[in-house]
Order: structure tokens, then sequence, then C-alpha cells
């Protein structure tokens, strides 16, 4: 079994191993590749443009040729994924959509926080889109500063602007809160109250179901 994950940060890779571990997955479960432009360009441009969707979307085909699944990890990028899924031979999947359909399951407030501003957009459109099954009421709210702190490398810092983020909104009567970015995963473990939904544990869980129902299929 190998999934392979497309990440635009090198420290996502120790973030998913660490999801991968909590799952009981095995130590070669997971193969990254790390494309940072990808997320750099998006941001010059204000957000994701077709020719960004395009490259990514051809990436992922490529990285679905040797693998049983594919996670792309990387909210900016997310509807890169659907011209890409309905070519793939194996299952394709959005972490941030399986953080999604997880957060809304059980309706009530969901609280979504975002830490880059070019992430707000595509993770609107993605709980809104996951709320109408469940009823849910969805606030996106964006973590200010947080996303200059990744990028100075702070991470400390960055992690600990987004548990203030969480307890706020768990404070304010959220009934659940998500992190909708990868790399904002890390916050979770360091709060002492009750902890967000994160991508990577969910993505991988999605990407797991896929590939069992691909294979009951295939029996």
């Amino acid at each position: 079994m190998r999934i392979a994950c497309l990440h635009t940060a090198d420290s996502n890779i120790a973030i998913f191993e660490a999801a991968a571990a909590e799952l009981g997955l095995a130590q070669d479960a997971l193969r990254h590749v790390v494309r940072p432009e990808l997320l750099l360009d998006a941001e010059k441009a204000g957000g994701l443009t077709p020719a960004i969707a395009e490259a990514t979307g051809a990436l992922l085909l490529s990285l679905g040729e040797d693998a049983d699944a594919v996670l792309l990890t990387c909210s900016t990028l997310g509807p890169s994924i659907d011209a890409a899924m309905a070519r793939s031979r194996v299952p394709m999947l959005r972490a941030d959509a399986a953080l999604a359909d997880a957060a809304v399951d059980a309706g009530g407030k969901v609280v979504v926080l975002c830490a880059a501003g070019t992430t707000v957009a595509p993770t609107t459109a993605l709980f809104a889109q996951a709320a109408r099954r469940t009823g849910a009421r969805v606030d996106v709210r964006l973590v200010a500063g947080a996303w200059a702190l990744f990028r100075q490398g702070d991470a400390q810092r960055y992690a600990a602007s987004i548990t203030d983020a969480v307890t706020a909104a768990y404070a304010a009567g959220a009934d659940r809160v998500a992190l909708a970015q990868a790399s904002m995963a890390p916050a979770a473990r360091l709060g002492a109250g009750r902890r967000p939904f994160t991508s990577p544990v969910a993505g991988l869980r999605a990407a797991l179901a896929a590939m069992s129902g691909r294979a009951n299929v295939l029996r």
C-alpha cells in the first residue's frame, strides 16, 4: 500500500508521518513530493490560476502512476484535483475535503480557521458544500498574522497563534473547530481544551477508505 502526498511545504512531511503513525500505518506507507513553487505562485497571483491548476493536476496524475492513492495536502491548490480525478486510475483526494466532511458530520456550529489568505476562498466553498449535507453552520476565519509567522519560519509562534484562535472559537460557542491547512496541525496538540479537527488525519483516513472501497469493487 502506498499513498502519494503532494505538499507545498517541507514541514508537512513530518506532520503527515505523525498522522500516519497515529493511524498505525507502516513507516513506508507514504511517499512525499514537495512543490513549494505552486503555492508561492498562487500567493503572488492572489489565488489559484488556471495555469497553476493545470500544472498541479498533471503532477497529481504522474504521482498516481506509482501509488494506490494520491492525497493533495494544500488547501489553496485543492480545486486543481477535479480534472485529474476523472482521468486517474487510483483514488485522488483532497485532505481538506476529508476534513470538511468530518468536521460538519454532526451539524452544529463549525468554525474553520485558515492561516493563508489564499486558502479562504477554496475553503469557504468546500465547507459550504459539505455543510449542505448536514445543516452545519460554518464560519470560516483567517487567523491574522499567522501566515507571516509561518513564512518567517517561526513555527512556535505560528502554532501558538493558531492555538489561541482555537481556544477563542471554542470559548465563543463553536461545537467544533477545524484547521483548514495541514501546516496548522501541530497547534492541535498545544491547547489544554478540546482538540480541533485536522486535515492530515482526516485525509489519510479518507485515502484508506477509498483504497479499501476500490479493492472491494475489483474483487
